[in-house]
């Protein structure tokens, strides 16, 4: 970390943004469709689309609250706020994708089924665990205390 010259909240900041970076890539959706007896198919989906796009907006503002200030102290002021609100839209634009996935899943459409893939699951965590990183009320695990060097 000091060879980055980046505070540790700064840091880990970044590294949950770039897993929630990551896991707008990976499979936010699986639609199954079933025509009874005349096939179907499946087809999974990505979060670049609808509020994916809100997390991803998200991304971009911790990485910007990360580099607009001294990258050698943690976040104050105005870019603790735009922080927060970036891992908060992370968070929402993942949950509100999640809500409106399991409506259709049991919405009345006939022989269409969808369910949630293990990218949005993993969006919203790095959304929340960062929130409430930056909040402080997540704290990172501390070295233990090395003993006293014996005395001669």
């Amino acid at each position: 970390m000091e060879n980055l010259n980046l505070h540790k909240q700064k840091l880990y900041a970044l590294i949950l943004a770039g897993v929630a970076l990551v896991a707008i890539i990976l499979p936010w959706m699986t639609v199954s469709v079933n025509f009874g007896g005349y096939g179907g198919g499946s087809r999974s989906v990505n979060g670049f689309r609808g509020w994916g796009y809100l997390s991803l907006l998200g991304i971009a503002a911790v990485a910007v609250a990360t580099f607009m200030e001294d990258k050698t102290k943690e976040y104050m002021g105005n870019m603790k706020m735009v922080a927060m609100g970036g891992f908060g839209a992370i968070a929402v634009g993942a949950i509100v994708f999640f809500i409106r996935i399991s409506q259709v899943g049991g919405g009345g459409y006939q022989g269409v089924k969808s369910s949630a893939g293990f990218g949005l699951f993993i969006e919203i965590a790095a959304g929340v665990l960062g929130l409430l990183w930056i909040m402080g009320l997540v704290k990172a695990p501390q070295k233990p205390a090395s003993p006293p060097p014996p005395k001669a």
